[in-house]
């Protein structure tokens, strides 16, 4: 059972990711998410696309951008910076090929948090258009200005 706030939505997302030959001798892999799809190809995750080059494009996976009503002003915040952002969570995993999606998100806040763990992969990619007209819709339909209260030490 999952508990939700009322009103939120849930858009399906596609992630595609690339590895790359590492750059240091500590590292044999560089890993980074590259494009935040609308529609997936009916293919397994992590399903190599493209080898060229010493890289590997893969399909990460689907997950869900999660809006949630009370986040509002982090979504509003975001689409109001010079280059609004979508930040893509890749957490590292004992099976091939290292890496699991775990989490797509427009919510600057909750990027912060998965940035402040350290253990996961934290990509900023610009906002895809096509979720920019869903993202404006949800925060017009959701948003309530709440004023700041001071709070007086006694």
């Amino acid at each position: 059972m999952r508990l939700e706030v009322p009103g939120t939505l849930r858009l399906p997302v596609a992630v595609l990711a690339e590895r790359r030959p590492g750059a240091t001798p500590w590292a044999d892999w560089s890993w980074r998410a590259v494009e935040v799809l609308a529609e997936a190809p009916n293919l397994p995750d992590w399903t190599v696309l493209r080898e060229a080059e010493g890289r590997t494009l893969f399909l990460a996976g689907r997950a869900e951008v999660v809006l949630v009503p009370t986040d509002t002003p982090n979504y509003r915040d975001n689409l109001s910076a010079p280059e609004p952002a979508i930040w893509v969570v890749l957490r590292p995993v004992e099976a091939a090929p290292g890496f699991a999606l775990h989490a797509v998100t427009v919510d600057s806040g909750e990027a912060q948090l998965y940035a402040d763990s350290g253990a996961d992969l934290l990509e900023r990619l610009p906002l895809p258009e096509w979720l920019r007209p869903a993202v404006e819709a949800f925060i017009a339909a959701h948003h309530v200005e709440r004023q700041h209260f001071k709070r007086r030490r006694e």
